[in-house]
């Protein structure tokens, strides 16, 4: 192929599309994105291809210190959740928040609320808090693909906000190399703060499940799962009845506990609230204490006579062993990623608006920009890497606020990541809600391209005026065009 990125650079990502969505399936898409990636970039014959596709491209993936940690990870949350499942807590906790939750917007609101309270990881808030609110959704006939949409808008447009976790720390390394390279002497920290007002789609995204539950309002593709869901027979607990009421709350409420205080005091070690902490910190923290909680939970399961100690056990390393289909989906995806960086498909997309541009207009076109990337690799983070170094100089150069371009980098992630099929938050908040990616996305997407469209408008006012306070006006707006659609629906 020609030495300078081109459009034919988009093909492995093409592919993948067009081939989950046609198959129905996520990991078949990306190893078939893979599959022309590689061929597109590597130099050998068909009798070494498998080989180089392995050694080449995978192991590095799985070699990555930071994707190592998240497989790790993966498998302490496997294993803690297949636990919380088989104890029998989340029927048990389900039933005592059902003394108040005694309707689906409570149901909504109460998931959202513990969405929320499990800031500190991304991944891990889908798989802690799904499983817990299975049962009560279920219940109180909200759908698994509702319940998937509020874990999804709970998860990474949390987790982007705050400085002080994995999420902060990334982008602010991000940040910093930007400046350096641009000669900018403001520090990465007041970077990040100052641009919180305007990530814009994190606000817009964490707002909407609020705002459509008190509307009591679903549109699109998830009005239609709501319907179904609300004419579904309740299924019996997974439990016998003689072990659920062995099942206790604090089989939920107490491992969590202490998964929070395990996790304060390793981040306290490393000067955890008053120092920055790394994101390889926080991961090992957060695996030691996703161990911990286990721990306490196989001694409450045992203590209450629910299971014996060798069931038990077993099920932990069932859960463990059960997360492999979402590693290796997570792996093709980092594998793709690599590919479609060799074969410069986001530097192609980036420089198709470079140049030209007013100050003014340039917030909206990083947007869109990001967006794109993010979509087509299923990457906020590898979105954020490609189009950070590129936003800052060409904030620089055309006069626009800093904050602003690192908002709209950050917002066009996020809504790329947000809307994609194959991203690492669609399979794990459809996997923590007990649905398939595929129907996650297909029902979060009018949601999510509602989002989008009031961010990029947001954008626009932003890059002109400057407002600290858009992310409160595009909320307004938000409501307003709801309210809107509702009517027109009536």
């Amino acid at each position: 192929m020609a030495s300078e990125p081109s459009f034919v650079s988009l093909i492995p990502v093409f592919v993948t599309l067009i081939v989950a969505l046609t198959a129905r399936n996520v990991l078949v898409g990306l190893f078939s994105g893979v599959l022309v990636g590689v061929a597109m970039v590597a130099d050998t014959s068909v009798l070494l291809f498998v080989p180089t596709l392995v050694q080449n491209h995978i192991v590095p993936e799985v070699a990555d210190t930071y994707n190592a940690s998240v497989l790790v990870l993966l498998v302490f949350i496997g294993g803690f959740v297949k636990l919380i499942e088989y104890s029998g807590g989340g029927t048990a906790f389900a039933q005592l928040a059902a003394r108040w939750v005694s309707g689906k917007a409570r149901a909504q609101l109460a998931s959202w609320t513990g969405g929320i309270m499990i800031f500190f990881s991304d991944l891990g808030t889908p798989l802690i808090v799904g499983p817990v609110f299975q049962p009560l959704v279920d219940r109180l006939k909200v759908s698994r693909q509702k319940l998937a949409f509020i874990l999804d808008s709970t998860s990474s447009p949390v987790a982007i906000l705050i400085p002080f976790i994995g999420w902060g720390v990334f982008i602010m390394s991000v940040i910093a190399d930007a400046f350096a390279a641009s000669g900018v002497a403001t520090s990465e920290w007041d970077a990040f703060v100052a641009a919180i007002p305007y990530q814009l789609y994190a606000w817009l995204a964490i707002a909407m499940v609020p705002v459509l539950t008190i509307m009591k309002f679903d549109f699109g593709p998830m009005a239609v799962a709501e319907s179904e869901a609300a004419e579904q027979v309740v299924a019996r607990p997974i439990l016998p009845i003689s072990e659920s009421m062995r099942a206790k709350p604090i089989l939920v409420w107490l491992p969590l506990l202490v998964l929070g205080i395990t996790l304060f005091a390793t981040l306290n070690h490393h000067g955890f609230p008053f120092e920055q902490v790394a994101g390889s910190d926080f991961r090992a923290g957060l695996s030691a204490a996703y161990f911990l909680a286990a721990v306490v939970l196989v001694i409450l399961i045992v203590k209450l006579g629910v299971r014996d100690l060798l069931d038990t056990f077993a099920r932990y390393i069932e859960g463990m062993t059960g997360m492999m289909p979402i590693a290796a989906t997570l792996v093709l995806a980092w594998t793709l990623g690599s590919v479609s960086e060799a074969l410069g498909t986001g530097t192609y997309v980036a420089d198709l608006a470079r140049g030209g541009l007013p100050g003014g207009l340039l917030p909206a076109v990083i947007f869109i920009l990001a967006a794109i990337i993010s979509f087509a690799t299923g990457s906020s983070w590898g979105t954020i890497i490609i189009m950070m170094p590129l936003a800052v100089p060409a904030a620089l150069a055309t006069g626009a606020a800093l904050p602003v371009a690192i908002g709209a980098v950050l917002s066009g992630g996020l809504f790329g990541d947000h809307s994609s099929p194959v991203s690492e938050t669609t399979i794990l908040s459809s996997t923590g809600a007990g649905t398939t990616p595929l129907e996650h996305f297909r029902t979060q997407m009018p949601y999510a391209v509602t989002n989008g469209t009031i961010a990029l408008v947001g954008f626009i006012f932003a890059g002109y005026l400057n407002l600290p306070w858009i992310a409160a006006a595009a909320i307004v707006s938000q409501v307003g065009l709801l309210l809107v659609i509702k009517n027109r629906l009536a």
